[in-house]
């Protein structure tokens, strides 16, 4: 561990002992819910189980030794499986009575990759066999894979329909696929190696290298075309429009699941870095917010002016992604630089007597959205067990 004083210490063992007590009042029977059921909460369905929440807070119940949240580790994927669609999507919430299912506008893709990200992250440290979830598990990869471009091994959405619901990233979207190359790794799927290559390419088009494909060509021509590389990979490429604004999350989740190699990992550090994304706390996730004079911007992002620049998706700070970033640091060995931002995170979380405060906004650092948010419990126990060498990291 490198030196932090004795307060930073006392802070990250706190922040981790706050973290495990609000997972076990989050917990329901039937898994754990997005934030406390406050009545803020209640009223914007927070109080609900969802895909990708949940699937993230399974990562950090499983290999707790908690047996309350090992076994709601269990529940949250059983609640979500329980209400799957037909075609195999699982759903962006269910509520803990198994009432109700609620897929979003456009899809909410990310609730599936998660989903099965965790379902592999518990069936290898938690106490399910290796078949639990089989039949379950097999539909949600039959409705990825039905949205795979056959050439370019990448997966295709429409705007608004991830984890930034509000933002106008669509076409083949970063965040999205580097979750779909962890997929592929964790289940073996076919064509692994060609989601990388052209994962690599497409979002990160300012190399030497020409593709084969001409359909890839031209794609990183428009990529190209009057712009610098950034240092970080695009957002997301469409025909002849792309997203440049510095998607950190997907960034984070590039070197996270092992698609930037050595080079890139420390550019997009870099960057990240010389941003000031990370101050005063872990992290801004985005680095160059759209203005409503930008060509991307959409009139929904002003909706209740929630998305306006450095709020909420468009530059607001996340502290629950400010996990991954601290995951992706030790990932790739810079533990020196990664325990001083756990111990930010830790006093993040902190703020507003353990509030575990959703976001804040990017500039004026006003707390934002809700309290008692379960994944900023959860990201920071999985930040702390990744520097520690636990095995059930990640």
């Amino acid at each position: 561990m490198t030196k932090l004083d004795a307060t930073a210490l006392a802070l990250i063992d706190n922040c981790a002992r706050a973290s495990i007590q609000l997972l076990e009042r989050n917990l329901t029977p039937h898994g754990i819910l997005a934030a406390s059921p406050t009545e803020a909460a209640v009223a914007r369905r927070y109080t609900r189980i969802f895909g990708r929440d949940a699937a993230i807070c399974v990562m950090a119940m499983c290999g707790s030794g908690v047996p309350a949240l090992e076994k709601g580790a269990v529940a949250s994927l059983d609640a979500l499986a329980a209400q799957q669609a037909a075609n195999g999507q699982i759903p962006k919430y269910v509520d803990p009575e198994g009432l109700d299912a609620d897929f979003w506008y456009l899809g909410c893709i990310d609730a599936t990759l998660w989903w099965l990200i965790a379902v592999d992250h518990v069936r290898r440290h938690g106490q399910v066999g290796a078949s639990h979830w089989s039949g379950e598990a097999e539909r949600a990869i039959g409705w990825l894979l039905a949205q795979e471009h056959q050439h370019f091994r990448l997966l295709q959405q429409n705007e608004a329909s991830d984890w930034a619901d509000i933002m106008p990233r669509s076409g083949y979207v970063l965040y999205t696929n580097a979750l779909w190359y962890d997929v592929k790794r964790r289940f073996a799927l076919e064509h692994a190696e060609a989601t990388e290559h052209h994962f690599n390419h497409l979002f990160n088009p300012f190399q030497q290298d020409l593709p084969e494909y001409h359909r890839a060509r031209l794609l990183r021509h428009y990529a190209r075309r009057g712009r610098d590389d950034p240092g970080l990979y695009l957002s997301f490429v469409n025909l002849s429009f792309v997203g440049n604004e510095g998607d950190v999350f997907g960034n984070v989740l590039a070197i996270q699941s092992g698609l930037a190699d050595s080079s890139m990992a420390r550019r997009i550090v870099k960057t990240i870095a010389a941003a000031r994304a990370c101050e005063p706390y872990p992290v801004r996730v985005v680095l160059h917010p759209l203005t409503r004079e930008h060509a991307l911007w959409r009139p929904y992002m002003a909706r209740h002016q929630q998305n306006v620049v450095h709020q909420y998706h468009n530059g607001g700070i996340w502290p629950f992604v400010g996990g991954f970033w601290v995951m992706a640091l030790a990932h790739m060995g810079l533990h020196d630089q990664a325990w001083p931002e756990l111990a930010r995170l830790a006093h993040v979380n902190q703020l507003g007597d353990w509030r575990f405060t959703e976001w804040f906004h990017g500039r004026t650092l006003v707390p934002m959205g809700m309290a008692g948010q379960s994944w900023n419990a959860a990201t920071f126990l999985l930040a702390h067990r990744a520097l520690q060498g636990g095995e059930a990291a990640w």
